[in-house]
């Protein structure tokens, strides 16, 4: 499972947000609860060690993701958007620019057994196509 949540707005109700601890803040923060991006939109990924001893990862989007990471760095420039894996927080990304490439990059916090998970439904980046 790989999910990206927009940050909510504090005042919507909790059928359309839910509260999260944010990571770097401590603060809790209402995030959507619909993803905005998911494991149907990843095409590619690539993997490496991160200093801390677990994985970070490369992902690279389909046209539909790479259009909602799109719109979503245009519309909610500013705010942070919340990536999850396998159900667990991973990271939060905070948008501070324009992203048209279609590519997320998580720095960390991706064990191994969920990249093993994750070479059975994408390829690698730089591998054909399965």
């Amino acid at each position: 499972m790989f999910r990206v949540h927009a940050q909510a707005n504090p005042q919507d109700t909790e059928v359309f947000a839910t509260s999260v601890r944010a990571q770097v803040s401590g603060k809790n923060v209402a995030i959507e609860k619909i993803a905005r991006i998911s494991e149907h939109d990843v095409i590619a990924f690539y993997p490496y060690a991160a200093a801390n001893g677990t994985y970070g990862a490369l992902f690279q989007l389909d046209e539909h993701g790479r259009i909602a990471l799109d719109a979503l760095s245009i519309e909610r420039k500013g705010s942070l958007l919340f990536v999850f894996i396998n159900g667990r927080p991973i990271t939060e990304l905070e948008i501070d620019k324009r992203v048209s490439d279609g590519k997320i990059y998580v720095p960390s916090g991706i064990t191994s057994a969920d990249v093993e998970l994750m070479k059975k439904d994408w390829r690698l980046i730089g591998q054909r196509r399965r």
